[in-house]
This record gives C-alpha cells, sequence and structure tokens, in this order.
C-alpha cells in the first residue's frame, strides 16, 4: 500500500475489461469509463445508491466479506494486559458471522427502516459502511498516521501501522471503524501501553480498483442499487435521481461532503428516526463539518506532521521486524 497511486494507475482499457459486463447493469459502461479516466487523473470517485431499489439481499454483504477476507484481523491470544484499563478489549474474532452491524469482520450490512408514506407502510433498506468523506475526520485526527486518504477519495486504515487507539472512530460523525484486540503493531512495540489492536473498516475494495475492477459490492447488486463514477458526475445523476421520485439526497454537504451519495424518496431524518442505531450501526442525522471546527483544524495541522513521523516509523519498523523474522534473528 506504500505505492498506491503506481496501483491505481490503470488504463481505461483495463478498468473496462475488469468490470464491463457489471458495468453495463449498474450504470452503463460510458459511466464506467469516465470513473475509470478519473481514476488515472487521480479525481474523487464517488457511489450513488438508490436505496428505494434495495431489496436487502445481502448480495453486497457477502461479497464484501469475500473480497476482503484477508484483510480480516487474526488475533493472538491470549490478550496482553493494559496498563491502565484505558483502551477496552474489542473482540470478535468469535462472532465472525455476524452481518447485522458493522465489525472488523463486516464491513458492510444492511439498515432496515419501516416507515409510512401517504398511508402505506414501506420498507426502506439502506446498505451502510464507510461514508468515505472528501475531508475525513479520521485521517487527519489520526495521531499515528495509520489512516489515508488517496486522490481518488478512498479512506483507509492501515492494518500494518494501526496501534488500535480508536481516535478515527471518535473523530467519525458515523462512528463506522471498529477495533479487534490482540493483532497489530501494539503486540509489539508497547502491548501493555498502546491501542490494543488495530481498527477496521470498508476501504472501498482498492485491490479490486487497482487491478481495474468494481468494488465487489457494486459488482454484486442484483438490483443496480449502485452507481460508480467521478464525484461531480455522481453528484448530478443524485439530483436527477432525486428529482423524478421527488427524493431526497444525503451524503453531499453531510461532514462537508462524502463520496457516499444516498438518494431515499422518503426523507432521511424520517428514515434516521426508524433505524435501529447504536454500536455498530449508524446514524442518518443531520452532520455538521466535523474539519470546519477551530479546534479540530487546529489539532489537525499539529497533528499532521507528528503523524508523518509516526507513520514513517511504523513502517521502518514494521520493515525491520520482517527482515530479522526472514533471517531468523530477534530485534
Amino acid at each position: 500500500m506504500s505505492d498506491f497511486k503506481s496501483k491505481t494507475s490503470i488504463s481505461r482499457r483495463a478498468f473496462l475489461k475488469g468490470g464491463a459486463a457489471a458495468a453495463c447493469a449498474v450504470a452503463g459502461t460510458s459511466s464506467v469509463a469516465r470513473a475509470a479516466a478519473a481514476l488515472e487523473k487521480g479525481e474523487p470517485i464517488a457511489t450513488l445508491l438508490d436505496i428505494s431499489r434495495c431489496v436487502a439481499c445481502e448480495e453486497c454483504v457477502y461479497a464484501c466479506r469475500q473480497s476482503n477476507a484477508d484483510k480480516y484481523p487474526k488475533p493472538e491470544k491470549p490478550f496482553p494486559v493494559m496498563y491502565p484499563s484505558r483502551v477496552p478489549v474489542m473482540d470478535w474474532s468469535d462472532k465472525t458471522d455476524i452481518v447485522d452491524r458493522l465489525t472488523p469482520y463486516n464491513w458492510l450490512y444492511i439498515q432496515t427502516a419501516t416507515v409510512t408514506v401517504d398511508g402505506e407502510e414501506k420498507e426502506i433498506n439502506i446498505p451502510r459502511r464507510c461514508m468515505h468523506c472528501v475531508n475525513p475526520p479520521c485521517v487527519k485526527l489520526c495521531p499515528w498516521g495509520a489512516a489515508k486518504q488517496f486522490k481518488n477519495g478512498i479512506s483507509q486504515i492501515d492494518s500494518d501501522i494501526c496501534l488500535g487507539g480508536s481516535k478515527c472512530k471518535q473523530a467519525c460523525p458515523w462512528k463506522i471503524p471498529e477495533r479487534q484486540t490482540g493483532v497489530g503493531l501494539y503486540l509489539d512495540i508497547l502491548p501493555a501501553f498502546a491501542g490494543n489492536g488495530v481498527m477496521y473498516k470498508c476501504d472501498r475494495c482498492y485491490q479490486l480498483i487497482a487491478e481495474g475492477k468494481l468494488p465487489a459490492c457494486v459488482d454484486a447488486c442484483p438490483e443496480n442499487v449502485q452507481t460508480i463514477g467521478p464525484r461531480d458526475e455522481i453528484i448530478r445523476k443524485a439530483h436527477e435521481l432525486a428529482e423524478s421520485m421527488n427524493g431526497y439526497i444525503y451524503g453531499e454537504i453531510e461532514n462537508g461532503g462524502t463520496n457516499t451519495i444516498y438518494v431515499s424518496p422518503v426523507p432521511f431524518d424520517q428514515l434516521n428516526k426508524a433505524v435501529e442505531k447504536g454500536n455498530g450501526k449508524p446514524h442518518l442525522d443531520n452532520v455538521e463539518d466535523a474539519m470546519a471546527t477551530g479546534n479540530n483544524l487546529a489539532r489537525a495541522m499539529l497533528l499532521a506532521p507528528l503523524a508523518g513521523v509516526a507513520a514513517a516509523f511504523g513502517r521502518f519498523y514494521k520493515i525491520s521486524r520482517e527482515k530479522k523474522s526472514a533471517s531468523g534473528g530477534d530485534l
């Protein structure tokens, strides 16, 4: 992941070859071609989700799990004891089959709201994952430099250098990232005092995008719920769709804008009242721009150079450990 730009410098032909079949169903070949062009230029890409189409079949959920299974944590037990116990143990390793909320092993789930529209009860299903904010506070406020954002709009947590301190979760307006204890760099450097694991969330299948393919959830959806493309085009399509159904948009301005854009036939404040919320189950409330506040701006400016040094150290330490391990020596 250190040279993500080179991995995602894919040709338009490669993108079309990898995703053409799914693209015809999802967004049309021309949309995918424009998405490919945006990727080549390093421009942000976004996803439009027409939740009026979602039937909660969970094909996207299981496609996500299959595509990302090799990234899931494999914790070492017993876990180190933390002093002080300020960072609680979070262990999902015996609950990997859970699909009704976000966990370190489940980065996408279907949130359901039952609402009344014109006197008729209606079920709305909402695929939920990381919103991939335009200006992500999880990235800007990570003190270890483990969270990063690429030019194409993907925000990702580098599990190789994350210490699991959950600053990203605290900064996220939707509290998306989830921790797994007993895995990651903290086991090597400060197992009793560091962050107690690694944080996990959707990374938009960066490995598939790098190969010129669609994200697994987009590719697998049988109902054409999702469309991927350049953000400016996705925003335009979202407004056209909302106008055609007399609907509503979420994600365009929330938290300063995101790269996950929902369109619904039902107001999102009504959906927010109807969905189950809590740990691993994000809200659909209005969200002000977290990075527009003076405190967060100042904190981000102070953290940026420190996070860069910390991330460099983390990568150096990881490489050193790998070299020592390969040679049979000790660090």
